[in-house]
């Protein structure tokens, strides 16, 4: 992250990485595809953690509500750093392909989510629209969060920006 904030992303290379780290490139390549991927290595396991919240959701859940217990199993996994999450979102937000990547790994937690709920029962078009939605309140929320100053943390913002949500809707 240290590289990518001094000399930005595209001139910052594996070797640099892997020479900063203390490695060589092919104990990188052990581990990350490329370097887009050290930005997004967790997304496999945020995606696990998404599907198995929802999963455990009570029953009796709406769809929106199993949604929201999946955000605040999101919320608990990305917010115990500000600091990194400000870093790495700026380098992201400095790169479109970086960019491109950060979108298609939310799709594919929308995916994810949207699958899970039609596992529950939920039927199309709702269970595409619960996780769509549940994602633009991670999207939104996450930005807040990195961008706001403030105390309060990811999960409780995730949780005001979902009733936010509510609110505007039940105005309809």
């Amino acid at each position: 992250m240290e590289l990518y904030l001094e000399r930005g992303f595209e001139e910052t290379t594996v070797a640099d990485i892997a020479e900063r780290a203390g490695l060589t490139a092919r104990t990188f390549f052990r581990h990350f595809a490329d370097k887009r991927e050290v930005l997004f290595a967790g997304s496999a396991l945020l995606q696990q953690r998404l599907v198995e919240a929802l999963a455990g959701a009570p029953e009796s859940a709406s769809p929106l509500d199993a949604v929201g217990v999946a955000l605040d199993a999101a919320a608990e996994m990305l917010g115990f750093d500000r600091d990194f999450s400000r870093q790495r979102q700026a380098v992201i937000d400095a790169n479109a392909d970086l960019q491109e990547r950060e979108l298609m790994k939310l799709a594919g937690l929308a995916a994810a989510l949207a699958a899970q709920l039609r596992e529950r029962g939920v039927p199309e078009p709702q269970a595409g629209l619960a996780a769509e939605t549940g994602i633009a309140v991670l999207r939104v929320t996450f930005t807040r969060w990195v961008t706001e100053s403030g105390d309060a943390s990811l999960p409780e913002l995730m949780r005001e920006t979902l009733a936010q949500l509510r609110a505007l809707t039940a105005a309809g």
